[in-house]
């Protein structure tokens, strides 16, 4: 069972051009049902039927959450369970259409209705705190300021961030191209304290110069190592940025992204335009901050109308 996961990831990868980590997360998914399927002694796709799908899925409805430090009753959540139908359903439609298995069992899975999280983001006054720099110039804290500064200037995703090369940057000209998700390029401007901090890290003898080793590639954010950033190397060290600065929040990149598109949002930016800069296909995706926006406004509105409070606009 597993050399046929192992052929819908090469699929992925090679033809449809998915990302690494979209190719993890079927990985981890699949070999989850292949593992659990074991347990019930089937040992072929031919052999799973449609109930065999749904008892797996009940079964991971039921369990535990693995991450928790100590035994809990906390279940998977819906998101956790539409991901796992998902990733059933692509797998027995490459399956069912490269004739690798005869039937598609899982076409009759319902996938359940997304609760969309609005997303979080940092206000203007905890980006300042946060892009403040450090006294001491050392390479990685240029190099964490050079991070951060793109991060937020650009709504860069994790991976886009770890992955970026030296290539893709056009300081002089003020932009970046980024390479997203299915190899799709796009053109991003920068702005000027962006553009200051990546050339302060790259061009002071103090700076990148300083984590490159024989071995190094081209990626423009280096380890002390002189190695490309691991997601949860480059998700720590936004951390502890983040605790220096006092910010007693949970940090993340993603935050510094959702930042961006909100921040852009509320001055006036138009949404089909933040769509382009953020990579999203679908402009679904990029109304989502739409919903943020309203919530701005009713806020807004609630304070400074003298209508709309409960004491009758009387202060």
């Amino acid at each position: 069972m597993h050399h046929l996961v192992e052929d819908f990831l090469q699929y992925l990868r090679h033809e449809r051009g998915r990302s690494e980590q979209t190719q993890k997360t079927y990985a981890s998914l699949l070999n989850r049902f292949v593992a659990w399927a074991a347990t019930q002694n089937l040992r072929d796709w031919k052999a799973v039927e449609f109930q065999h799908l749904t008892a797996f899925l009940e079964h991971e409805r039921l369990r535990g959450l693995e991450s928790e430090p100590e035994p809990t009753t906390r279940k998977l959540s819906s998101e956790s369970l539409y991901l796992q139908i998902a990733a059933l359903r692509a797998f027995y439609r490459f399956a069912e259409t490269e004739k690798f298995l005869p039937t598609n069992v899982a076409e009759n899975l319902s996938l359940p209705k997304r609760w969309k999280r609005l997303p979080k983001s940092l206000s203007a006054e905890e980006i300042e705190t946060l892009l403040q720099p450090l006294s001491l110039e050392t390479p990685s804290a240029l190099c964490d300021q050079a991070i951060l500064e793109l991060a937020y200037a650009s709504g860069l995703r994790l991976a886009e961030l770890r992955h970026i090369r030296l290539e893709q940057l056009h300081l002089d000209a003020g932009f970046v191209t980024v390479i997203g998700k299915g190899n799709k390029e796009r053109v991003v401007p920068l702005g000027r304290a962006a553009v200051a901090a990546l050339k302060r890290y790259l061009d002071s003898p103090g700076g990148r110069a300083k984590l490159v080793t024989k071995r190094s590639p081209a990626n423009v954010f280096l380890t002390q190592r002189g190695t490309p950033f691991a997601p949860v190397t480059l998700w720590l060290r936004i951390k502890k940025r983040a605790e220096h600065a006092g910010l007693e929040r949970n940090i993340t990149p993603h935050m510094l992204r959702h930042s961006f598109a909100t921040h852009l949002l509320e001055h006036g930016a138009d949404l089909r335009a933040i769509q382009e800069l953020l990579g999203h296909a679908s402009i679904g995706t990029t109304e989502l901050y739409t919903h943020v926006e309203g919530k701005r406004l009713r806020e807004v509105h609630q304070k400074f109308h003298p209508r709309a409070r409960d004491d009758g606009g009387e202060s």
